[in-house]
């Protein structure tokens, strides 16, 4: 039996065994979102606090995606996925204890919420770098959106349970429930039989990678495109999120359940939505499928902020969902492929850093807005900005034109830096992360004629040159003799410049090699490295 093309990711074991984990954290997680939600309506019943829960939840991705990230990176991915996941366990725990026996008051509710927070957002970069780890690449498009699958089937599920949870035995139940589901997602990382790269290099220091995954994303449009998308699309979409509770408490006057069934149908959208996207893909390329989805979100919430029946809020959250999992899903598989294996978790973090924050401020701006104006009008006014916005955006790219790669990749051009002499790799075990700055320079012929496309493909040098690590970059042109030029940049040390090598992809070697191609001269052009001896001195 042939399995839909939406679930064709399942095929591969270690992928389905931590999926199927996954979906029951996530389920558990929902489950206590929506105990943490109605229990503050109980609690401190303003729209401002609120959305605080939320807020709380969202705001340590923010401060942490980036160090968690780099963490990710550079220590064993396993482990760590481990260690987060018992952080969240004991973190639920102990919320569970504290309502169960009658001590949890707004504050305590807030601060542990961030906690469980706080394991989100150390767990997250390295989760979602493990995909790639776990399917062949023809298969990482479809098992990001299987995530997406997943993650909006527990929201389906989650929310429904949670709310008749509560409605049964208190917020704690949902909260007990949480913790225990992390315990079977530790259980899969145990037995997942990882295969870790082997590295010839010492492991990255902390603040070095963090330096080495912000100068990729400085140097990469695609990823800043990316990223400004996916900022935007949340910030306004995340509205939602602190005013759901309220507005199915106070403008539809239902209970608990209904706000588990409310949310449920939103998964209920997402998850359809999730099953259409492998033929969507094919109709509309990923920068329309995200304008398409702000667009749908836009909609669903206006419609959402004027709903005085609960059949009307049903329908705009099942367009929601379609709308949410079709943008996040689609800008999260950019972000993955646009990056190389040596930098994705801490791609990733920096991501979910910028899109986290405009959920974290979509979040904080709801609850301020249902508060000045009204539960509706600040819906209304969000969907309005969520559908402007991301037309406006639209021409920022998302992913890099696949056919000039494949052209560019099969270049047969010598590079334009020549690899390192083995003697010079043998040197590694002195030339080390303490050998101070390295100074790399390349020294081409050109002729006055290729000036223009010489200054084109440098720019795009530059760029490779700071993706792949380099702390500084400058061309410069000799001025009696116009036709010659070095390149100048800049690694933190010998070991850098030995990972330089082996963080360029084959886009990178063939963009090096258009510029290469103009040199004239019967060698190719003069490559040299310079080690700075005395790093005390000022420069």
């Amino acid at each position: 039996m042939q399995l839909p093309s939406a679930l064709t990711p399942l095929r591969h074991p270690a992928f389905r065994m931590l999926w199927l984990a996954n979906l029951c954290s996530n389920t558990g997680m929902w489950m206590q979102n929506t105990g943490a939600g109605w229990l503050m309506t109980s609690l401190a019943p303003s729209p401002l606090m609120v959305s605080m829960v939320q807020v709380a939840s969202l705001l340590p991705v923010f401060l942490l995606a980036l160090p968690a990230g780099a963490l990710a990176d550079i220590v064993d991915r396993r482990r760590f996925l481990i260690f987060a996941q018992a952080w969240i366990a004991g973190a639920g725990t102990l919320l569970a204890i504290l309502a169960w026996t009658g001590q949890l008051g707004p504050w305590g509710l807030v601060a542990l919420t961030f906690a469980i927070g706080v394991g989100t957002a150390m767990n997250s970069p390295a989760w979602a770098a493990t995909t790639p780890e776990t399917v062949p690449r023809q298969d990482l498009t479809g098992a990001i959106v299987l995530n997406g699958i997943g993650f909006n089937l527990s929201r389906t599920i989650g929310p429904a349970l949670g709310g008749f949870t509560v409605a049964a035995a208190g917020a704690e139940a949902t909260f007990a429930l949480n913790a225990v589901s992390f315990l079977v997602v530790i259980l899969a990382l145990v037995l997942w039989k990882r295969e870790a790269p082997r590295a010839s290099l010492p492991k990255e220091h902390f603040l070095s990678a963090i330096r080495a995954g912000l100068g990729y994303t400085r140097a990469s449009p695609v990823l800043r495109g990316i990223m400004l998308r996916g900022f935007v699309f949340f910030l306004f979409a995340a509205v939602l999120w602190g005013l759901l509770p309220l507005l199915v408490r106070q403008q539809l006057g239902l209970g608990p359940e209904w706000f588990g069934i409310m949310l449920a149908a939103m998964g209920i959208g997402a998850v359809g939505a999730g099953f259409l996207l492998p033929s969507l893909r094919a109709r509309l390329d990923r920068s329309g499928t995200v304008t398409a989805a702000a667009v749908l979100t836009g909609a669903a919430l206006v419609l959402l902020g004027q709903a005085t029946h609960w059949a009307v809020a049903m329908l705009a959250m099942l367009l929601y969902g379609v709308g949410w999992l079709a943008g996040a899903s689609t800008l999260q598989a950019s972000a993955q492929l646009s990056v190389p294996s040596w930098v994705r978790a801490r791609a990733i973090g920096i991501y979910q850093l910028v899109t986290f924050g405009g959920l974290t401020l979509g979040a904080g701006f709801g609850g301020w807005g249902g508060e000045s104006f009204g539960i509706g009008y600040a819906m209304g006014l969000s969907g309005v900005l969520c559908a402007v916005t991301g037309l406006l955006v639209r021409r920022y790219p998302i992913e890099a034109p696949s056919a000039e790669l494949a052209g560019q990749a099969g270049d047969a051009s010598p590079p334009a830096v020549p690899r390192p002499e083995p003697a010079a790799q043998s040197l590694a075990a002195l030339l080390n992360d303490d050998s101070g700055r390295v100074l790399e320079a390349v020294r081409y012929r050109i002729d006055p004629a290729d000036r223009a496309a010489f200054l084109a493909a440098m720019a795009a040098c530059r760029q490779v040159r700071l993706r792949s690590g380099a702390q500084g970059w400058r061309l410069y042109e000799d001025v009696a003799h116009p036709e010659l030029w070095v390149e100048l940049w800049l690694m933190e040390s010998w070991t850098e410049h030995l990972r330089e090598e082996e963080r360029m992809t084959e886009w990178d070697r063939s963009i090096l090699a258009r510029a290469a191609a103009l040199h004239r001269g019967s060698a190719a052009p003069e490559a040299a490295r310079y080690l700075n001896v005395m790093p005390g001195l000022p420069g």
